[in-house]
């Protein structure tokens, strides 16, 4: 026997919103001749409403501006009701995205991933949700990492194929890639290469060993910015990516990096450790475009050369 369903009575149950509808940019454009354009039967005036109530999002982001520019390979959704505005994202913000990779930059004290003694927010566990809000199979996978009091640029996949296309040929994929380091002392040399092969201690310590090939070779090389005879501000360029690599060669060079006390800073100038990925370079792994993006020095690494004082000065 057939069961009928019955009809909820009139204003007892809600009719579920229509759902909403994604236009993929393909070539550069304004928001609002884009929405003319794409929605046939919508009156200018009604578009313009539409924008007003936040019922259009461009990447997930709710967009009101009528001239916002948009690029190829964005998403434009409209909803029939108003967007939620997804969760702001706590100690990084995305410089780019599209269906391959994310960029970040990351601000200092936030994990990369979480290890299994620390369940606290991470970027992984963000952007892990940031990319399940639009499809709940969406994933991001970890190409490299940043220590948690180290800012600065950082790339994640969202494919594991496109992550070990990526580990798997990171020397050649990497074309640039920089960090800033304020450190205590007056680094003489303007600027200089550094080489030694790093081991780990029982107490997960980094360290140069003093036999040649015990352990992995790493080679940091640096330039000095600015100078006086309590810091020094440096451009150090990686040509290998180990664990603790900058930190423990800067100790080596007889220079800790500011606030980093593992390494035997003794200075709190600017209450955080002076470590900064400042520029990372790289070839797409899909579109072999060469992709470059740079995060300013943070200003706390240059208040202690506000007094103009240079290398050399007395």
């Amino acid at each position: 026997m057939n069961k009928r369903t019955k009809r909820p009575e009139t204003g007892s149950a809600k009719r579920p919103s229509p759902p909403a509808k994604s236009y993929k940019v393909q070539e550069a454009a304004e928001l609002l001749p884009f929405l003319i354009s794409n929605l046939k039967g919508e009156g200018r005036n009604s578009i313009k409403s539409m924008l007003a109530r936040g019922q259009i999002s461009v990447d997930g982001q709710a967009q009101t501006v009528y001239n916002y520019a948009l690029k190829p390979g964005q998403q434009v959704t409209v909803s029939k009701e108003k967007i939620q505005a997804p969760p702001r994202l706590v100690g990084l913000s995305i410089i780019y995205e599209d269906d391959h990779l994310l960029v970040v930059n990351k601000e200092p004290g936030l994990l990369s991933i979480a290890t299994e003694q620390e369940k606290e927010l991470t970027a992984y566990r963000q952007l892990m949700d940031h990319v399940k809000r639009e499809n709940p199979a969406n994933r991001v996978f970890i190409v490299h990492r940043l220590d948690r009091d180290t800012s600065g640029v950082m790339m994640f996949a969202k494919s594991e194929a496109v992550q070990q296309e990526l580990q798997n040929h990171w020397t050649e994929a990497v074309k640039e890639r920089s960090y800033i380091a304020l450190v205590e002392g007056e680094v003489k040399k303007a600027e200089g290469t550094i080489s030694s092969w790093l081991k780990e201690s029982k107490t997960l310590k980094m360290y140069s060993s003093p036999y040649p090939g015990d352990g992995q070779h790493a080679v940091t090389h640096y330039k000095r910015l600015q100078a006086n005879r309590h810091f020094t501000l440096l451009e150090v360029r990686l040509e290998t990516g180990r664990k603790n690599q900058i930190r423990v060669h800067m100790q080596d060079l007889g220079h800790p990096i500011v606030g980093d006390k593992k390494y035997r800073s003794k200075s709190k100038e600017i209450g955080r450790l002076g470590l900064h990925a400042f520029v990372l370079s790289f070839e797409h792994p899909v579109t072999r475009e060469v992709l470059r993006f740079e995060s300013p020095i943070p200003r706390a690494f240059l208040n202690p050369f506000r007094n103009g004082m240079q290398a050399g000065d007395d």
